[in-house]
């Protein structure tokens, strides 16, 4: 009885026991010991599961998010399996100025994490081409026949209707969305355009269509939709940790004194196209005004919004400034600046008595085109002849009045405001004229470094004329570079490195800045940050069945992964219970021992012992 027995069939069998009372003391502990011996094994036993189970959790996670990533750039180029019942889609018609185009963008069920997005890829034909239609002329050419407009647009329609399952009509969200060419237009022929756009496309089609989804949209809404759609491409709104990704401490908009949040950093926007450019960038910081006219000024700049499907979660909330200076593309600015050079010609020959320009052989020297380049320019009967002498400081110098920049703090091109960039932990995608400019001709496209494009400009700037056209004829430069852009490529140039560093006040020092012509080697739309946004909500519907399917379906995920960590730890505490109550019992076993020894105990030993006879009290 109270015995303890150690027996074992391997590697060979042997037996043997041990009684409590020859047990030493550290295995017949107090009772304090022993709940200090559980409460320090509940407490491994917790380190361990959030050490290493969190740790292995955490970092399958992230790698499987990481690696489903990437995965998605490579199979976003495979055709879109249209049999799949949990595909859903969605059409946005781009309304320009020159022309209307239908994009159509599908994406699987939500996966229930109201954490992440909606999967939002752009649909492929069978051929793996993206489903996308464009007509001419612009929608607004409509403008005096606005009861012509649901027939310019009917073909569109069809055309997509024809790549979405049929059955699928009924679910699929319809936008149209009209930009520049309708902006100029009257309020009144804009209403009557989408009036009828409004009337008539729901009786010819059965797409998921309202009176809020046609619509002209502003250049700010426009921007926002381009940097949203970017930054998704990216993968910058995955707010999963990640060591590989650059993060910066966002003041989320509203919440002032709330504690900052951390998360993935997202990229800036530049676009040069012909006629106007544009900048958007996150604001991660409350900004401070310098003046009441100023802060009036940047309302109509910054855009607040949230782009996750529940309105009380902020990590998905983005405060993003925009700005569209027309007139300050490449195309627009030369124009300016020939402008200028006729005008400024003309008085100072009339001041001085000269003929400068009137020949082309009295040329105006012009330092930002190629050197014996000669060019004429001005309106017919006053027109001025122009030779290059290709000097790249002197041109940059020539156009930095035309920034019509400002002595006011925190402002930009044209004077307006910008609010401050962190130079030093941000990054920006330089689209359309930033990607020509470095690649077409001086192939340095990609990672910008200013010192390297200044000398290879200079370079192009000082070549002969003769010797441009050669490489040109010999297929040196890109393959879609022409001879107009040869002919422009040094005032490009030099109009480039000022709107990037005077401009908007970039440093010579900045290494951030990548031009690019295409996102993971697709062209991004504004229209694709248009659908993420307008389709926002829609995940709750997803989160929603999986809470119900989760909460049926529970018991089939018992014994994943992750619970088989929970698992361990409680059988590892039943294993720890067991022994203390085992201890426990060999302690009251011991203690029961030890009294009936001394009670059997005699006088006669004690005297032997020399211990005396116990005092025994006496009553009086």
């Amino acid at each position: 009885m109270g015995r303890i027995s150690f027996s074992c069939l391997f590697p060979a069998s042997w037996h043997f026991s041990l009684s409590p009372v020859g047990l030493p003391r550290l295995l017949l502990p107090s009772f304090r010991q022993l709940l200090f011996l559980g409460l320090l094994a509940v407490l491994v036993g917790l380190i361990y599961l959030l050490l290493v189970m969190g740790k292995g959790q955490y970092s399958w996670a992230s790698q499987d998010k990481h690696f489903h990533r990437h995965f998605a750039h490579v199979t976003d180029v495979d055709a879109t399996d249209t049999s799949n019942p949990d595909l859903n889609y969605g059409l946005v018609v781009d309304c320009g100025s020159s022309g209307s185009r239908v994009f159509v963008y599908c994406w699987p069920r939500h996966n229930g994490n109201p954490h992440d997005l909606l999967d939002i890829r752009q649909m492929r034909d069978q051929h793996r081409k993206p489903v996308v239609m464009k007509i001419k002329p612009g929608i607004s050419e409509l403008a005096t026949t606005p009861e012509k407009a649901s027939d310019y647009i009917y073909p569109l329609l069809s055309f997509a209707a024809q790549h979405i399952p049929k059955s699928k009509h009924q679910e699929t969200p319809l936008y149209i969305l009209c930009t520049a060419g309708m902006r100029v237009l009257p309020e009144s022929q804009q209403e009557a355009l989408l009036e009828d756009l409004r009337t008539d496309i729901p009786v010819h089609f059965n797409f998921l269509f309202s009176d809020s989804h046609v619509e002209v949209i502003s250049g700010k809404q426009e921007g926002v939709y381009a940097w949203i759609g970017i930054n998704f491409v990216l993968g910058r709104f995955n707010h999963v940790d990640d060591e590989r990704e650059a993060v910066v401490e966002v003041q989320v908009p509203g919440n002032d004194q709330q504690e900052a949040m951390v998360r993935k950093r997202t990229a800036g926007v530049l676009d040069m196209g012909g006629v106007s450019t544009q900048i958007a960038y996150e604001v991660p910081k409350t900004v401070s005004f310098a003046s009441p006219q100023q802060e009036e000024v940047a309302k109509n700049l910054l855009a607040e919004f949230n782009l996750g499907c529940d309105a009380h979660r902020t990590e998905h909330v983005y405060r993003v400034y925009v700005s569209t200076f027309l007139g300050f593309g490449g195309n627009a600015a030369r124009q300016r600046y020939e402008e200028n050079v006729v005008s400024r010609t003309f008085v100072q020959n009339k001041l001085l008595g000269q003929r400068m320009g009137e020949t082309a052989d009295s040329p105006y020297l012009d330092p930002c085109l190629p050197v014996d380049l000669q060019d004429e320019v001005g309106p017919a009967g006053q027109r001025v002849h122009l030779r290059g002498t290709g000097e790249f400081d002197l041109c940059r110098q020539l156009l930095q009045p035309f920034l019509n920049r400002t002595n006011e703090t925190q402002s930009s091109l044209n004077g307006i405001y910008q609010p401050p960039i962190d130079y030093h932990n941000s990054q920006f995608y330089g689209f359309s004229e930033f990607y020509y400019c470095t690649e077409d001709v001086l192939r340095m496209g990609g990672s910008y470094n200013a010192t390297k494009y200044s000398h290879a400009a200079k370079s192009y700037c000082a070549t002969q004329w003769r010797t441009l056209k050669e490489r040109f004829d010999r297929g040196l430069y890109a393959s879609h570079a022409d001879l107009h852009r040869l002919k422009y490529q040094c005032f490009k140039s030099a109009w480039m490195y000022e709107v990037f560093h005077s401009g908007f006040s970039f440093p010579a020092v900045y290494e951030n800045l990548r031009t690019a012509l295409l996102v993971y080697d697709k062209e991004v739309q504004w229209t694709l940050g248009a659908i993420l946004y307008r389709t926002r909500f829609l995940p709750l519907r997803d989160i929603q069945q999986e809470i119900l399917k989760g909460a049926h379906s529970h018991w089939r995920h018992s014994f994943s992964f992750v619970n088989t960590h929970y698992l361990f730890l409680a059988c590892f505490l039943v294993v720890l219970l067991s022994i203390l109550l085992y201890l426990l019992r060999l302690r009251r076993i011991h203690r029961r021992m030890n009294q009936r020894n001394i009670t059997a105990t005699s006088p006669a030993q004690w005297l032997e012992e020399g211990l005396g006879s116990p005092s025994v009290p006496v009553t009086l």
